[in-house]
């Protein structure tokens, strides 16, 4: 199943975010082998991309990893609780989600013979969706008092 949503992207253009992608498997966190010294070059050659087009500030890198499989119709999304300074991750349906950010993207490889060079669902894939407020259980009570 996927799911389109229309996002702000690239100064408020309305753009498609595909949400369910078919996914392919990532290593469990305790395999996931973390950055270490043999990547310097990689991280140096990746500050400069990231400072030729302006993005230093804006995107970073996280280690790619499941803590348990997500369904083609489901997503990962991030609530806040700024009060109790935690971040919550769950679950939820792709085509009910009210999460509409993405705020962690996974890049693919280049396909030879496709169009661009691109896959065909493009050149990243959302991993998880953050909506702008806070949605944890509580914060509405916190908020309002």
């Amino acid at each position: 199943m996927t799911v389109n949503r229309r996002q702000p992207f690239d100064g408020g253009i309305m753009a498609d975010l595909n949400v369910s992608a078919p996914r392919t498997s990532l290593p469990r966190f305790a395999e996931a082998e973390a950055l270490g010294p043999r990547d310097a070059e990689f991280v140096r050659d990746l500050v400069g991309v990231l400072v030729k087009h302006g993005n230093l500030n804006r995107f970073g890198l996280c280690l790619l990893h499941d803590h348990f499989p997500l369904a083609a119709d489901e997503v990962l999304v991030e609530t806040n609780d700024p009060g109790a300074r935690t971040l919550h991750a769950h679950v939820e349906k792709a085509a009910g989600t009210r999460h509409i950010k993405a705020s962690q993207w996974r890049f693919l490889p280049h396909a030879e013979g496709e169009q661009g060079g691109e896959p065909a669902g493009g050149s990243f894939q959302v991993l998880m969706l953050c909506l702008t407020q806070d949605l944890c259980p509580g914060s509405e009570r916190e908020r309002d008092g």
